[in-house]
């Protein structure tokens, strides 16, 4: 009865604890334009202002403390494993910045950037357990969000000029206002709201395959206003998708609508249906290589343009950073300090760029680090895949798979805006798991 009571009524140290988590969750996808604008206007407080998100956790996380006291159940959930690793991986992190420092910048800098998404879905996971009617809210921020992205993208694609962001300070030395496949003038990538092309990518992937759980678990609402906005953000996720030009996102988004599709209708399905998908699959694949030399394949697929303009593609730039990499994993077991590598590494000693997840987290956090890290997500992952029954759950597992594919590609948890999005969509489901279970039951779970 306890629980009940606590779960139904918030103070005001409450409101505020969620309002902070709800802007974090929902500041995210638009950080990128409004700090490279204000950091223009301010250039000398710039590491400040990009880190509004670090200090607001800062202060969540000291109201965190107090709720959990006052609630009585702080030894509850501080004695959760996915809370014991979280802890220990941040422990190691501060144990690194004193004996293998990198210069208070770089340090500083890496550790925000290897901490922030778990201690968000902490700080999260907190709030659920303690307010678990908040889930709905997070949904619709995660909505409101994904329109302002991808109408924005859309915009980009079919309307605004390609470097129209450079008006709001984007340029060389901030963030590019667009890319291209190796200098290649035909193929524009765009950024949106978002840090990159890739993150863009990634973050549309994470938009479709919800989308897809959403379809397959449940019934599209068929009310003018929310048909309009899941069309909205069906076609501005597949549009942006595509125009992000990122293979490895739409690499690991197949692989995550396909584990949707397999988990929802693995039963439905007869052997004669799943051996034509199987045959499709193959044509498909058979076509693609038989096209290789063309000029589409060859610039948007194998990203190989010998008339580009750049010396080296970036295929051979992957393959040059991930076997420097992994030569030097083999040489540091303790890894070589928080900051060692990646944007981190531009304000210490070296600037390193590693282009794979785990790679990166073994250099700067040597074996342990690693370790550690693939078991707070493979806790995670476990919880999600428990709770699969519910359309959320069942997404964000799947997408998860998806970004942990192209983790072996690109730094995907080194963005921010897809980092603390995933994460952030995780702990709202594992945290708000009894809350699922009790409002829906076993049986009708999800249903």
């Amino acid at each position: 009865m306890a629980d009940r009571k606590n779960q139904n009524s918030i103070g005001t140290p409450g409101k505020i604890y969620i309002g902070i988590l709800a802007v974090i969750f929902g500041g995210i996808v638009i950080h990128a334009p409004l700090t490279v604008a204000i950091g223009t206007l301010w250039p000398n407080y710039d590491l400040l202002i990009k880190s509004w998100k670090e200090i607001l956790m800062l202060v969540a996380g000291l109201l965190a403390l107090y709720l959990m006291y006052e609630s009585g159940q702080m030894k509850k959930i501080l004695r959760d494993p996915i809370i014991y690793l979280i802890a220990g991986y941040a422990l190691l992190h501060l144990l690194l910045m004193f004996f293998m420092n990198q210069g208070p910048s770089a340090s500083f800098a890496g550790l925000a950037i290897d901490l922030r998404f778990v201690l968000y879905f902490a700080l999260v996971y907190i709030a659920m357990t303690l307010y678990p009617r908040y889930r709905k809210m997070f949904i619709k921020i995660g909505i409101g969000g994904a329109l302002v992205v991808l109408v924005f993208a859309l915009l980009q694609v079919f309307i605004l000029p390609n470097d129209v962001l450079k008006y709001l300070g984007y340029n060389v030395n901030t963030i590019s206002p667009y890319l291209t496949i190796d200098k290649n003038q035909a193929f524009i990538r765009i950024n949106s709201t978002l840090r990159g092309p890739n993150p863009l990518g990634a973050y549309a992937g994470i938009v479709l395959t919800l989308l897809t759980a959403w379809t397959a678990k449940k019934k599209v609402d068929k009310k003018r206003w929310p048909l309009t906005v899941f069309v909205i953000l069906l076609v501005g996720a597949v549009v942006t998708l595509w125009a992000s030009y990122s293979r490895s996102a739409q690499t690991g988004t197949a692989i995550a609508i396909a584990i949707v599709l397999a988990v929802t209708f693995w039963h439905k399905l007869s052997t004669k249906m799943w051996l034509i998908i199987g045959i499709l699959f193959v044509i498909a694949a058979g076509g693609l290589f038989m096209a290789r030399n063309t000029s589409f394949i060859s610039n948007v697929v194998l990203h190989e343009n010998p008339n580009g303009g750049s010396s080296v593609n970036s295929n051979e730039g992957h393959i040059s950073s991930i076997n420097d990499s992994f030569s030097q994993l083999l040489k540091q077991p303790l890894g070589a300090g928080l900051g060692s590598t990646g944007s981190a590494s531009l304000l210490g000693k070296n600037a390193e760029i590693i282009e794979n997840q785990y790679l990166l987290v073994a250099h700067e956090a040597g074996w342990l680090g690693l370790a550690l890290f693939v078991s707070i997500f493979a806790a995670v992952m476990t919880r999600l895949w428990k709770l699969r029954k519910d359309w959320l759950a069942l997404g964000v597992f799947a997408i998860g798979i998806g970004l942990a594919v192209v983790g072996l590609f690109l730094p995907v948890w080194t963005d921010d805006t897809v980092s603390i999005i995933w994460w952030g969509l995780a702990a709202v489901v594992v945290g708000s798991r009894l809350y699922i279970v009790d409002s829906k039951g076993d049986k009708k779970h999800g249903k």
